[in-house]
């Protein structure tokens, strides 16, 4: 490599280093922070001058390379390191158009394939940014088993398929092999109709028997999300977003996608009502509910701040961007709800306000017809597992136990 070209890529990320930490310094950093980034970002431009790598050339494996170039740094300082430099390098692409060229290993065929994957779910079939989160990491999982080092996918057999969903059965909720079955069955379909396959193995994937209603749905009392509302220190800017966020999912019986989705412009404060984007890219309206709204906008006013987002839910650290994704809102719940002294195990904790408003419902003598229209239900069957939490009203259909010595 000419030095010539050494040269050029380190006058390239010199240039550079001001006007990134400018724009971190917009998004929220802190200038402490600001002033660490400034000492990575520049000793990777020394370091890739010393190496005579031209900008052209640069890649994750440099990366890689300039985070070990130090044996005796620790773990901490390594994975920091990563960090500033993936930041850095990512802004460069965004703004001066820097090809990175990715290293080999990263250009592979199933890499490729799944980025196909990922266009057909988006493009073609408009699934929602929080299914296709969903299905990406399970059809990864099967990319990066054995299965795909022999004529991937051309090769791929049935009973190779069923073998994977078996040893991925191990150690398994069943309602993680249940969406894995699902996400196959979308990438075996995406196969045969994209023309990679001759023949659709979707019927191949086997089906998993979970039954509907078998256990009453998990649900907080309403003491219980009394508690946790008040346990919640709306003193503080944090408090405050996460009272809000409560309020929604308590009083309106909002899904955690939804809030993280939810925009400046869906508060309508005239006409007191919020605009929901909700599954199946459906648009609804709802009542801006006052205890709500006054919570909304003791955030806005008091803590949002300014941000190029125009989520109304951001971050409390920087970058101050929107919520990453649902998982965030479970956080804020289980943190809540540890606060108040709740125990609760397993997922969807955000789902048990959703629950908990449905119960209320049906025990102050609401009918399934009203419950799926406040929840939202495009089908009426999904709210009959609200039926089995009415357990008074169940005791007076319930036959007598078969006396001793049998029924009769």
């Amino acid at each position: 490599m000419s030095t010539t070209g050494s040269g050029r890529v380190q006058r390239l990320l010199d240039d550079q280093i001001e006007p990134f930490l400018q724009h971190l310094r917009d998004a929220g950093y802190a200038e402490r922070t600001l002033r660490k980034k400034r000492t990575v970002a520049r000793a990777f431009a020394r370091w890739a001058h010393g190496k005579g790598i031209a900008s052209i050339d640069l890649n994750d494996s440099h990366v890689d390379a300039f985070v070990l170039r130090l044996p005796r740094v620790g773990k901490s300082r390594r994975k920091f390191e990563l960090a500033e430099v993936r930041l850095f390098l990512g802004y460069l692409r965004a703004t001066v158009s820097l090809q990175c060229a990715p290293p080999e290993a990263a250009v592979s065929s199933t890499a490729s394939l799944l980025q196909e994957y990922e266009n057909h779910l988006r493009k073609d079939r408009g699934l929602a940014e929080n299914s296709i989160r969903v299905y990406l990491p399970l059809v990864r999982a099967l990319l990066a088993s054995k299965i795909a080092d022999r004529g991937f996918p051309q090769l791929l057999k049935a009973l190779s398929i069923r073998k994977f969903v078996i040893a991925q059965t191990r150690n398994r909720s069943a309602e993680y092999v249940r969406l894995l079955a699902t996400a196959l069955r979308s990438f075996c379909r995406f196969l045969f109709l994209s023309g990679h396959l001759a023949v659709d193995l979707a019927s191949s994937v086997p089906r998993v028997c979970k039954y509907r209603q078998s256990t009453p749905p998990a649900f907080l009392a309403p003491e219980e999300v009394t508690c946790a509302l008040a346990a919640t220190d709306r003193s503080t800017p944090r408090g405050r977003r996460d009272y809000a966020i409560l309020l929604l999912l308590a009083r309106l019986g909002l899904r955690a996608g939804e809030i993280v989705s939810l925009e400046l412009d869906d508060i309508c404060w005239r006409t007191a009502e919020i605009v929901v984007h909700g599954k199946g890219r459906t648009v609804e309206r709802l009542p801006l509910l006052r205890e709500i709204g006054e919570a909304l906008a003791a955030y806005l006013r008091k803590d949002r701040g300014g941000s190029q987002s125009r989520r109304i839910f951001l971050r409390m650290w920087a970058p101050r961007i929107g919520l990453t994704g649902p998982a965030a809102v479970g956080h804020i719940v289980r943190l809540a709800l540890a606060r108040a002294g709740i125990r609760r195990s397993g997922r969807g904790a955000a789902h048990l306000f959703r629950h908990g408003l449905a119960t209320r419902m049906i025990r102050h003598g609401a009918s399934l017809p009203e419950i799926a229209e406040v929840l939202r239900h495009r089908s009426q069957i999904t709210t009959s597992a609200y039926s089995q939490v009415a357990f008074e009203a169940l005791r007076e259909v319930a036959q007598p136990w078969p006396s001793r010595g049998g029924a009769r």
